[in-house]
């Protein structure tokens, strides 16, 4: 189930939030847990025993460990949950590529892979490590840790929900009409960037992908398109999971900061992806040594952390490689780059970081490397194209307002104006009057948007 989809904005979710908040304090928790079961149902019927099986293993090794102090409980419950999760996303990728390497011809599994199983799979794993070290209480209710684990609005997009971010929540959460309308604030801007922008993006995006007139410069529209895609369907995601827990009184942290104002690819991963970024330094970087045993150590651990963030994104060699792309640039930066571009005009900066970013992104969508090669070598004319056709002009004409919107939507300017003018107070009066007006609009809209056009992809069934 989707959140942009009608059975969710219309029949789930309204019917989940009534049923909750008519429910006694002591029963809340179960409703969430119930709802979000029903939700993973929907789409994953066959993989929500997996699920359960991975929060049981959790829930009765923390324990174990909490009382035991056991470092071999610890490792045995972790190992259960890593060797779980390479199974069922990786091992039809460990047989193709053992296959290409040995002339073997061993035949492919073909597991589904569970939606969302890289997510749940690490807040799991980052409980257990935060029990073991005694960052947490380890959690004896069962229907606690299990509604932490599934809770519907994170499950299958994000962000990565630490335990302790939560932990307090679980029993002790604030509905407030405060809440109540951040909230649905923040889920209907989150559905707005989806539906009305990173879904027309894409379909421009598919267009280039279904058409064999291409050009130069629609090679160029193309790459900063998927690249403007991606970013608004993922951060919509997050200000929905957002927007939905602080509806239920949870506090989720920031995903997304403005990441495309960013003057360095350092700053980038600061910026983007927050939650699964501070997870693999907390988690992966730190353990490993960090930076503290000299610099060979740490490019290891760079090197390291970064091939599995590609590998965390999807069980394919361009993920690898889109992973250590960035981890080569990362140490280039650290060690030779940020000095020189700590001199340089603040728009030459934002000019490096954006084309970096759109070359990764290349990557990061190609089906295989030859792809990606050939969508790279479009982009400076090398594939003998023309630099313009028919064909590119009536897609800028047809796109060219949504373009402009999304490049407009990813600087801080409108929030800053907002900010501004909601300082006035009379400005502000005008602004609380037309805040739900604005929200019942997009609502209207988005939905006249759901029935009529079908075009509603859902990008992380790789994760």
């Amino acid at each position: 189930m989707l959140f942009t989809s009608i059975t969710f904005l219309y029949y789930f979710l309204p019917i989940v939030l009534i049923i909750y908040f008519i429910s006694p304090k002591k029963v809340k928790n179960l409703v969430l847990l119930i709802s979000s079961l029903l939700f993973y149902f929907y789409g994953e019927p066959k993989y929500i025993f997996l699920m359960l099986i991975e929060i049981l293993i959790a829930y009765v090794g923390a324990i174990l460990i909490n009382k035991y102090k056991s470092k071999t409980i610890f490792i045995i419950t972790l190992s259960i949950h890593v060797l779980l999760l390479v199974i069922f996303k990786y091992t039809d990728f460990i047989i193709s590529s053992v296959n290409s390497i040995f002339n073997s011809n061993i035949n492919l599994l073909h597991i589904a892979l569970p939606i969302g199983i890289s997510f749940y799979t690490f807040q799991i794993i980052s409980y257990v490590i935060d029990v073991y070290k005694g960052k947490v209480n380890v959690q004896k209710n069962f229907i606690k840790l299990a509604t932490y684990v599934s809770l519907f609005p994170q499950l299958i997009a994000g962000p990565i929900v630490r335990y302790e971010t939560i932990e307090k929540e679980l029993d002790n959460r604030i509905h407030s009409f405060d809440n109540f309308s951040y909230g649905v604030k923040r889920f209907t801007i989150g559905l707005a960037k989806k539906v009305l922008i990173a879904n027309a993006l894409g379909e421009l995006c598919s267009k280039f992908n279904l058409i064999d007139e291409r050009s130069v410069v629609f090679y160029w529209i193309f790459a900063l398109s998927y690249m403007m895609q991606i970013y608004y369907d993922f951060s919509a995601y997050s200000d929905m999971a957002i927007g939905i827990g602080r509806i239920f009184g949870f506090h989720f942290l920031e995903n997304f900061n403005y990441p495309y104002i960013s003057k360095s690819i350092t700053e980038f991963w600061r910026r983007w992806h927050i939650s699964l970024g501070s997870w693999f330094r907390d988690y992966i970087y730190i353990p490993l040594g960090g930076n503290r045993h000299g610099k060979l150590n740490q490019i290891r651990n760079i090197i390291v952390v970064w091939a599995l963030t590609g590998i965390w994104h999807g069980a394919s060699w361009n993920f690898v490689l889109w992973g250590l792309f960035f981890g080569i640039i990362l140490i280039i930066e650290k060690f030779f780059l940020n000095k020189y571009l700590e001199k340089s005009p603040k728009i030459l900066r934002h000019i490096y970081v954006l084309f970096i970013v759109m070359i990764s992104f290349i990557i990061f969508n190609a089906e295989n490397m030859s792809e990606a090669f050939n969508n790279i070598t479009g982009l400076f004319a090398f594939n003998k194209l023309p630099l313009i056709n028919d064909y590119t002009i009536y897609n800028l004409k047809s796109y060219m307002i949504i373009l402009i919107i999304s490049f407009i939507c990813i600087t801080p300017v409108i929030k800053n104006l907002y900010l501004k003018l909601s300082k006035n107070k009379y400005i502000n009066k005008v602004l609380i009057v037309l805040e739900p007006i604005f929200i019942i609009i997009i609502l209207l809209v988005v939905t006249s948007y759901l029935v009529d056009n079908s075009y509603n992809p859902f990008l992380y069934f790789r994760f």
